[in-house]
């Protein structure tokens, strides 16, 4: 188990990978491939922020000290290096209600790179093709906030998803069932294609 004492242990020794792999190893959003793309400070940060207001240590001076770094490499696009970074960064200052320009900056960012049927691309040039897992990532870390939903065009977005379910790669699929089960209530309906798609990769 993570404790606040561990992640201050493996922050302070600047042991970004070690702490990056420890703090995914028991987030749901889990992956292989993201260790390799968050092993960086400012995304470290954010999981080790999450972490700490999911276990209700916001008042430990490290959480201070973790928001004061992550904010110091936010750019003055709004973004933190590139879609995913960012969602994960927002998500962190949007824990215990937070409030601020940094996340409205990082909100726009993330609304100018999304292409016309929703998705957003892998790195931060808005003509380069869309990446359906790094918007289901996206979508996992910031579905649930009503300023993001409000900021992008949600709902292309969950309909993308939704005419695609088949043909997304299996960890995306993971993650698209996460969010789907989880959204319904800022949905429409569910459909019944979707129902069955949630129940048969629930049991494979």
């Amino acid at each position: 188990m993570m404790t606040v004492r561990h992640i201050e242990k493996l922050w302070d020794a600047r042991l970004y990978a070690r702490l990056c792999e420890e703090l995914l190893s028991a987030r749901p959003e889990r992956d292989v491939r993201l260790a390799g793309r968050l092993n960086l400070p400012a995304a470290v940060a954010a999981l080790a922020i999450v972490r700490l207001d999911e276990l209700s240590q916001w008042h430990v001076p490290l959480y201070g000290k973790l928001v004061r770094r992550m904010l110091s490499f936010q750019e003055e696009d709004g973004g933190w290096a590139d879609p995913l970074t960012t969602a994960l960064c927002v998500r962190a200052l949007l824990c215990g209600r937070g409030d601020g320009e940094a996340i409205d900056r990082g909100l726009v960012y993330l609304a100018n790179l999304q292409k016309s049927k929703g998705l957003w691309p892998a790195v931060p040039i808005r003509r380069l093709p869309a990446d359906a897992y790094v918007s289901a990532f996206i979508l996992f870390e910031l579905a649930d906030h009503a300023r993001f939903r409000d900021k992008v065009r949600f709902d292309d977005a969950m309909e993308w998803f939704e005419a695609n379910i088949e043909s997304l790669e299996p960890e995306t699929a993971r993650l698209w069932q996460l969010i789907s089960l989880r959204s319904r209530p800022t949905r429409r309906t569910t459909s019944s294609r979707e129902l069955l798609w949630a129940r048969e990769t629930s049991l494979s």
